[in-house]
């Protein structure tokens, strides 16, 4: 009979690979003090521990903790964990990993099922102990309401300094704010002037902003001065010398979203709080030409080449006009077409449209219009606009309400 030994070996030690979070709030020398405390603290911990190795140290600085997406070393972390690299994260309290709860709570689980331990310091709670969720819900409630009453306080003060005319941040290009006073930039107020100026003669501002780049302008931060830069300070008020105060609001403390205020929150109006550069009256010159320009669209631009289509037919799934193309037959004979302007720019994938040729359009037109042919001053007096509803499938709106359907395929 065989003799048969039972070998006991000695257990093997597992190590666990430990990396630590934080975060600071504010972008300041005390939260940066703060912060390399914190990172001496947690190194010391793991390295000191011959059952941990160290995975590394992760820190977000001057963010919000109610948002996770914002925080990109937060992701950073996450990601590591998925990828295995992480087998415990330490951090100071359940507030400064997160202060939504919703988010905290997904994040807890998923890291749970992955594995991933999370040890709170401050409350001495674990993510894998018993009582570890409810406890941390509990905390992380508390930590979200903190950050609501934050949110709130802030919020009132500046809505204080607003109804006595205060201004709680002024960073516009052609201003600057010095000793508490808002100071003129002089070669700055030259270029406001000179968009005012180039807008009034009619350029358009891609015409102006080809010409600021070629001057060598740079925006208030340095970079490319932008079409849509150049459209903001031809609507801002604060360039006449007074200001509108609460024009955005924030929507709530977790979204962080900016919204327009459209009289959700009573706005301020304050006259004469500092110097202008732009006169009033040619402030108001410019509002009405903006104006002016909307109410014609693409008919604005005295160089765009249109017809009695262009701005009439619209995309019914996506709600955009179709422009004017023109094709090529393979004998080389060329041919207008128009096309959605959605699928001209993102593909088939995000409209599937099919271009319509410009004299399918004029046959139609004859046929809902009763003429032997087409007869541009006739469509535009009646025809409003045409709506693609699907391929070759048309509903015409007239001028006096009235809608028609036609198929070209009939």
């Amino acid at each position: 009979m065989p003799d048969i030994r039972k070998i006991i070996g000695e257990a093997q030690i597992v190590r666990k690979r430990v990396a630590a979070y934080a975060r600071v709030s504010a972008d300041s020398e005390s939260a940066r003090n703060s912060l390399s405390a914190q990172i001496s603290h947690y190194n010391r911990s793991i390295l000191s521990n011959p059952e941990w190795d160290y995975a590394g140290f992760y820190a977000d600085e001057g963010i919000s903790g109610t948002r996770k997406v914002r925080r990109e070393q937060f992701q950073r972390l996450l990601h590591d964990c998925d990828r295995g690299k992480i087998d415990l994260i330490l951090t100071k309290s359940v507030s400064r990993f997160a202060r939504n709860t919703l988010d905290l709570l997904e994040i807890l689980r998923h890291l749970r099922e992955i594995g991933v331990e999370v040890f709170f310091e401050r409350e001495n709670i674990t993510s894998f102990g018993g009582e570890g969720e409810l406890m941390v819900t509990i905390l992380a409630s508390f930590a979200q309401e903190e950050s609501r009453s934050i949110s709130e306080n802030i919020k009132w003060g500046i809505r204080k300094g607003f109804e006595k005319g205060k201004q709680n941040a002024f960073v516009l290009y052609g201003y600057r704010m010095i000793n508490g006073e808002i100071e003129i930039v002089p070669e700055e107020a030259e270029v406001v002037r000179l968009i005012y100026s180039n807008f009034l003669e009619g350029l358009t501002m891609r015409d102006t902003e080809k010409q600021l780049s070629a001057m060598g302008v740079k925006s208030y931060y340095g970079g490319h001065f932008s079409k849509s830069a150049i459209y903001d300070i031809l609507r801002q008020e604060k360039y006449t010398g007074n200001m509108l105060l609460q024009k955005y609001f924030i929507k709530d403390h977790i979204s962080h979203k900016k919204c327009r205020n459209k009289g959700e929150l009573p706005m301020y109006y304050v006259e004469n709080s500092h110097e202008p550069i732009i006169d009033k009256e040619i402030f108001n010159q410019v509002q009405a030409e903006i104006a002016r320009r909307r109410e014609l669209g693409i008919f604005a631009n005295p160089r765009v080449k249109t017809n009695c289509f262009t701005g009439k037919i619209v995309c019914a799934h996506c709600e955009k006009n179709f422009r004017r193309y023109t094709k090529s037959r393979k004998n080389r004979d060329s041919f207008k077409i128009w096309r959605c302007s959605v699928k001209n720019k993102l593909g088939a994938s995000a409209c599937e449209k099919k271009d319509i040729a410009e004299e399918n359009l004029k046959i139609a037109c004859c046929i809902v219009l009763g003429t032997e042919k087409f007869e541009e001053e006739i469509f535009c007096g009646e025809v409003e606009k045409i709506r693609v509803i699907a391929d070759l499938r048309l509903e015409f709106v007239f001028l006096n309400g009235q809608k028609r359907i036609i198929n070209l395929g009939e």
